[in-house]
């Protein structure tokens, strides 16, 4: 977390009671109320809430950036006192991008797909700064430079879909700071990053900042991230800035009820196996905002007046602001229900030392490389090359790795959606690489999978009924007379009601569409589920329900997970093992006490120090600086010689230059691929 600055007096943005909507159905839906908050010069303010509270709605705001049906109802923005909501269009145009730039969210989709990143930065470098030609090209590729992209000069004839996630973003980071801005908005700048490509953006964004004495408005969802960046914080709730504190009080006492829910859902250690603490229901819908306190049907204090009457500010002292009726009335505040004891509820109902359920040995999948008119193979991108691991009903085992290093293959691989190139694949011991499609029908049921976007892998012409059904009537032939109680079982099972039976899948939230994608696996009573990254795009709370979900279901079911994620939270609260992918190859292996309190291989220490402490006060997972690994991921197409790390590892010896190292059995249940260790 930043150290507390002596920031300019007069704020760079202050804004005041800003409300904003949206036109449905002949009325506008009130989205924002009576927002306001102020940034200065140099210093990081956090726009934290989950999904739907306003955020994003904010910044779009800020910018005057509203789509078609949004509506500013009130309220002033102001910039360096420039009243930005009274500028005409014209005018606002010079201010976007020259006084206040923003870096979107989803930079693959903010990025035009058809122009090269040069245009991209030359369209604004050609509107702000009035270069054009060779002057702009010049300046385009000391942007690249100065966001971290090697070989700016040809990156800069590049297009999109040409560049890895993390390079994208800086791409993103680059055309937002082409026009010199006084502020920048950043939306969710680091979500579903590799922790790796994550701490490089945010080091990138520091130093840009101290750089240029800019002010920014970090808008996320992500703890860790605002410990690290913020000076000071708001919390947003239903349209509501609810919560507002310097960084250092936020952290060492959050006040309001659900900054409180916020922090308690965070998986820990600590509480490794427990239920994690969840928040009941879901933010209210625009149509259906409370009279009272927005949070007041999800929060555990919440009295008559919280229902009938909204909070104003009260301060809370240091800083501190709080929107909540406890701190007048703070006798009410009544004591949390306690969590399950640790171990609880990841509690296996197998015997220790049963069979395993799936084992993989020397895995390789290589996809070919293929040139000219004839296309004749040139190469192999070697995704997978060599994989082997072990999974036991009732346990879960976590692949963890930087993006492109082959985890999603893998898992593709062991359920034969993609054929192997070499190796074996056993299922409670029978081989099953290589079957023909009729062989691997009847074991279909045995290994599903729940893919890591649940909009994209649900059908969205079907209801949840037909999706969930659509199992069981193939690789069950669970007679259609039988199948409508059975998927409502099922639902509850997950936490659903079984009026979800008739919806589609846009009428649900994400983590609602999660629970059904992981229903759809279980409808057909598999023994192996392969969970790509489930969590990676969810709030805190929601991410909580999953997890406790997941371990409820394997104690409950004996289900064996294997969970393919680069977040190192959910593998310290739902893994049993750990195993640490770096292109196409296991690097290393062992029980997540092991790895994750003391590991060994460089690149797995890299890994653990890169990931933002969501409590600033506690010790990082792995202690210590940020191991920041220079350059990219090389590509899988062409490894280096010898050991694959050694281009990024502050180790390398010559022998790493040359040869692959050797699996290093350290204990029983821990190898390691390293020549650091004989």
């Amino acid at each position: 977390m930043n150290d507390a600055r002596d920031l300019d007096s007069s704020p760079l943005l202050e804004v005041s009671d800003l409300s904003l909507g949206f036109a449905a159905g002949g009325r506008t839906l009130t989205a924002v109320s009576g927002l306001s908050l102020t940034v200065a010069a140099g210093e990081t303010y956090a726009l934290l809430g989950e999904s739907g509270c306003g955020k994003s709605a904010t910044a779009l705001a800020l910018m005057r950036l509203l789509p078609a049906a949004g509506r500013l109802l009130g309220g002033a923005v102001r910039l360096e006192g420039r009243d930005l909501l009274a500028l005409p269009e014209a005018e606002m145009r010079g201010v976007r991008g020259g006084g206040m730039a923003m870096i979107f969210q989803e930079p693959a989709t903010s990025l035009n797909p058809v122009l090269t990143v040069g245009r991209q930065i030359g369209e604004v470098l050609a509107r702000h700064g009035n270069l054009a030609g060779d002057a702009a090209r010049a300046k385009a590729e000391k942007l690249l430079a100065a966001v971290g992209i090697a070989d700016p000069a040809r990156r800069l004839d590049e297009y999109p879909f040409q560049l890895s996630g993390g390079m994208k973003q800086r791409v993103m980071i680059a055309i937002a700071l082409a026009g010199n801005p006084r502020l920048l908005v950043a939306d969710e700048p680091t979500t579903a990053l590799d922790v790796t490509i994550q701490a490089q953006i945010l080091d990138l964004l520091q130093d840009l900042q101290a750089e240029r004495e800019m002010g920014m408005l970090l808008i996320t969802h992500d703890l860790g991230v605002v410990a690290r960046m913020a000076h000071r914080v708001g919390v947003m709730y239903a349209g509501e800035l609810v919560e507002e504190a310097q960084a250092a009080a936020f952290f060492a006492s959050p006040r309001h009820p659900y900054t409180e829910a916020l922090f308690a859902a965070l998986p820990d250690l600590s509480r490794r196996g427990a239920r994690l603490a969840t928040i009941p229901g879901q933010v209210p819908a625009l149509s259906a905002m409370p009279a009272g306190c927005r949070f007041a049907a999800r929060c555990p204090h919440a009295w008559e007046r919280c229902r009938v009457e909204s909070p104003g500010w009260s301060d809370a002292g240091d800083g501190q602001r709080v929107r909540c009726h406890l701190l007048a009335e703070a006798d009410r505040r009544t004591s949390p229900p306690a969590a399950a004891a640790p171990g609880e509820a990841a509690a296996s109902v197998l015997p220790a030392g049963a069979e395993p359920v799936l084992q993989v040995a020397d895995l390789k999948v290589h996809f070919p490389i293929r040139r000219g008119i004839l296309q004749r193979t040139v190469g192999h991108v070697r995704a997978v090359d060599g994989v082997s691991l072990t999974l036991t009903a009732g346990r879960t085992l976590a692949l963890v790795g930087e993006s492109g290093c082959g985890k999603t293959t893998v898992g593709k691989a062991v359920l034969q959606l993609l054929a192997p190139t070499a190796g074996s694949v056993r299922l409670d011991g029978r081989e099953i690489a290589g079957l023909s499609r009729s062989a691997l029908r009847p074991l279909r049921r045995r290994m599903q999978m729940v893919f890591q976007d649940p909009f994209a892998s649900l059908n969205p012409r079907l209801t949840v009924g037909e999706i969930i059904a659509e199992g069981m009537q193939t690789l069950l032939a669970t007679a259609r007379r039988d199948t409508r109680a059975a998927v409502a079982a099922l639902l509850a099972q997950v936490g659903l009601d079984a009026g979800a039976i008739d919806r589609y899948p846009h009428e649900f939230s994400g983590g609602q569409r999660q629970r059904i994608a992981i229903a759809r696996a279980l409808a057909v009573q598999p023994e192996l589920l392969v969970c790509d990254e489930p969590t990676s795009a969810l709030d805190v709370s929601v991410q909580a329900q999953i997890l406790n979900l997941l371990g409820e279901l394997q104690a409950s079911l004996g289900l064996a997970y294997l969970f393919i994620t680069h977040n190192f939270g959910v593998v310290e609260h739902l893994a049993h093992e750990v195993a640490v992918m770096y292109l196409g190859r296991i690097v290393e292996r062992g029980t997540v006490e092991e790895v994750l309190r003391l590991p060994q291989h460089p690149y797995t220490k890299a890994l653990l120090s890169a990931v933002p402490a969501p409590r600033p006060a506690a010790s990082g997972t792995a202690g210590g600086s940020i191991i920041r690994l220079p350059g990219e991921t090389p590509s899988p197409a062409k490894p280096p010689a010898g050991c694959h790390f050694h281009p990024r590892c502050a180790f390398a010896t010559a022998e790493c230059r040359e040869r692959y190292p050797d699996e290093r059995a350290l204990s029983a249940t821990r190898v390691v691929r390293c020549h650091l260790y004989r």
